[in-house]
């Protein structure tokens, strides 16, 4: 095992001791924020801590048997034992070393994706609309929920924009990488020639905020909208203007919701998507600022970047960030997603193991 990481596993132990200590005060029990937040960081380290505690016993076994190579009554049973724990070891070290990677607090949040058309005019948005039922069969696939929070229709069909929240377990976690511009080639309906054209969509996932966060916006920086919501609702939802637009004046930033009857619940939402919106920002511009000395593969999930190539008359998807190319198009379209996803968690991984190895990203314990 390498040094560095040895010293980070050390420092384990001794920082679960320190918090079974301060479980154990009144001040600290009699605050549950702050009992919270401990019981969660003692069941991380506590994790860590076994593991590491799982690979120094296995260190020591080896080290027994290797003794006994030397004795001629045993030598052959240690050879065998020696054998299996120098095969086992390098396991355990992987799992220390993606136990020590940094964990996204947001990975269990719900998500807000946001789906707008780009440049291609029609065709751009009838993809939005593939893109919207791709997702939406995904989070099928995930027993995930999916809310649409507002729309706004293309003029042959499909969105110009359309921004949904997708409810379930671990839901940006899996998401999170979808942020980007999405390219198709492919033919449309509308060409008579038969040529390929090229449009794209861009993409945006966002953690949902808690409520806490979304109220915690300054009152005296927004300006609230509300107009008659449309779209499919039925008619009693034309009749009322239940449809909310909140503006956050100091950004711009706009946020709106037109799915609910009631006013007051789209004014909820919309101002938790105005806060996903804001917090999106922040991390977008602290992520340029790292970009600076430090560009990972998998990308600042900026809407510039394209990620995805949606190739029609060669029934192929390729994710440029990791060059994943799969021949799977018709699949991915009705929301095989797995493979694209899996392959975008595991390069990211690797980054972080990478940084790890460098002294980058390691986490205090």
């Amino acid at each position: 095992m390498k040094p560095f990481l040895r010293q980070q596993l050390e420092r384990y132990p001794v920082r679960l001791q320190e918090l079974d200590f301060f479980l154990q005060q009144p001040e600290v029990v009699n605050d549950m924020e702050r009992f919270r937040a401990l019981t969660r960081e003692h069941a991380e380290v506590s994790e860590v801590a076994g593991a590491f505690q799982q690979f120094k016993q296995r260190e020591a076994d080896l080290a027994q048997a290797r003794e006994l190579l030397d004795d001629a009554d045993m030598a052959e049973m240690a050879r065998e034992e020696v054998a299996a724990l120098e095969s086992e070891l390098p396991g355990l070290e992987d799992d220390l070393q993606k136990l020590l990677l940094p964990k996204d607090p947001d990975d269990v949040r719900n998500t807000f994706l946001e789906i707008r058309a780009g440049t291609g005019g029609d065709e751009s948005a009838l993809f939005a609309g593939d893109l919207l039922r791709m997702y939406t069969k995904y989070a099928e696939r995930q027993r995930w929920r999916v809310e649409i929070v507002s729309e706004s229709e293309g003029e042959v069909g499909g969105y110009k924009e359309v921004v949904l929240r997708v409810v379930g377990d671990g839901v940006y976690g899996k998401l999170k990488f979808e942020s980007g511009g999405h390219r198709v080639q492919r033919v449309p309906t509308t060409e008579a020639q038969g040529r390929i054209h090229t449009s794209a969509c861009t993409v945006a996932a966002l953690p949902e905020p808690d409520e806490a966060q979304a109220v915690q916006i300054n009152p005296a920086d927004l300006r609230i909208d509300t107009f008659r919501a449309s779209g499919a609702g039925g008619q009693h939802i034309n009749k009322t203007d239940s449809a909310v637009r909140i503006t956050h004046i100091p950004t711009g930033i706009v946020a709106e919701c037109q799915d609910d009857r009631s006013q007051h619940r789209n004014k909820a939402k919309a101002l938790q998507v105005l806060a996903a919106r804001i917090r999106e920002k922040e991390r977008s511009e602290r992520a340029a600022k790292e970009a600076a000395t430090r560009k990972g593969l998998i990308g600042s999930g900026d809407r510039s970047d394209r990620i995805r190539t949606y190739n029609f008359p060669q029934g192929r998807v390729t994710d440029h960030r990791i060059n994943l190319t799969l021949y799977k198009l018709t699949f991915v379209m009705e929301g095989e997603l797995d493979e694209l996803i899996e392959g975008l968690l595991l390069a990211r991984k690797a980054e972080q193991l990478e940084e790890l190895e460098i002294g980058l990203g390691a986490p205090a314990a």
